[in-house]
């Protein structure tokens, strides 16, 4: 029974951070009904900006202080990121309002290439380590109830509190703020929301803005744990059977998504591996998210969508 809730655990751990890339992709389709393919590239150039930047400012400002340079690295990062925010809907969105969803993915498709490679030629290509101070240390609970205890890793343990705390501020933000009510208004209607005088432009840099805040507490974290390198923009993709499994219009569908896969990843690795070889891990959400796409295209929070004809 211990080793069951230890492994149930690391995948509750594992499903949160999977549901913080996964809000990415949520939070833009639900304010532009843009299906933004960029959000891995998208963590990938939050995490390296995070990198150099902790590893530059000692250098630039003579202050050897690892808070003062991880503090000042993440503000900096914020700011490419807003940025590229920025620059992507005054470039890019704005030029494709009111065309084909297919012709906006291809964009998507462009801007994951173009950050990838600007990324290497602006931060280099090595592999770089980001070190924010959380514990790498394992901890021991329930000794006393279970033969061994029960073996959580702080690392995930602490990333989990901050993904889960993060949600927890999007989902006040877009309930509680005039802000928030109107990225809602915008991803129920766009033409509506214009008509009462709520700008379009200015909703999607912030809502890019906001996925690109996202995607740089996802670049830290993973960062944290696998160290900088360009495999992490695929990291992103173990997201997209997420948001399938819970809708491309939920937030909360992200996070129940998330805890779903990673669980379902970690027990079935446990106990369905040794039967089939082992690797499953690799497969297992993918095969999930067809076996919904066959049952409820929609996910289990999304919209389902009715044509009359």
């Amino acid at each position: 029974m211990g080793f069951f809730l230890e492994t149930l655990i690391g995948g509750l751990m594992a499903g949160m951070l999977y549901s913080l890339i996964a809000l990415g992709f949520v939070l833009i389709f639900k304010a532009s009904g843009v299906f933004n393919f960029a959000q891995g590239a998208m963590v990938l150039f939050a995490a390296l900006a995070m990198a150099r930047f902790a590893e530059w400012l000692p250098g630039w400002t003579g202050i050897e202080s690892r808070l003062f340079a991880n503090v000042a690295a993440f503000v900096l990062a914020m700011v490419v990121m807003v940025v590229v925010a920025w620059l992507i809907e005054r470039l890019c969105l704005s030029k494709l309002v009111n065309q084909e969803g297919i012709t906006l993915l291809m964009a998507t498709l462009g801007i994951t290439y173009f950050l990838d490679g600007f990324g290497q030629t602006l931060f280099g290509s090595n592999i770089y380590k980001i070190d924010v101070g959380m514990p790498k240390d394992p901890v021991i609970l329930a000794e006393n109830v279970f033969q061994g205890g029960i073996l959580i890793s702080k690392e995930d343990l602490y990333a989990a509190l901050i993904a889960a705390a993060l949600v927890l501020v999007l989902t006040l933000f877009f309930q509680k703020t005039a802000t928030g009510r109107a990225l809602r208004a915008v991803a129920d209607d766009h033409q509506a929301a214009q008509s009462i005088g709520i700008p379009l432009n200015r909703i999607w840099v912030i809502v890019w803005s906001v996925a690109g805040f996202v995607a740089l507490v996802a670049g830290i974290i993973w960062g944290s744990k696998l160290g900088v390198q360009f495999s992490l923009s695929l990291v992103a993709l173990k997201a997209l059977p997420v948001v399938i499994l819970g809708g491309l219009t939920s937030v909360p569908g992200a996070i129940i998504g998330g805890l779903i896969i990673g669980v379902g990843e970690k027990l079935s690795e446990i106990y369905i591996g040794p039967m089939l070889g082992g690797g499953i891990e690799i497969w297992f959400a993918y095969v999930l998210a067809l076996l919904f796409l066959l049952v409820r295209p929609q996910g289990l929070f999304g919209e389902k969508i009715i044509d009359r004809v």
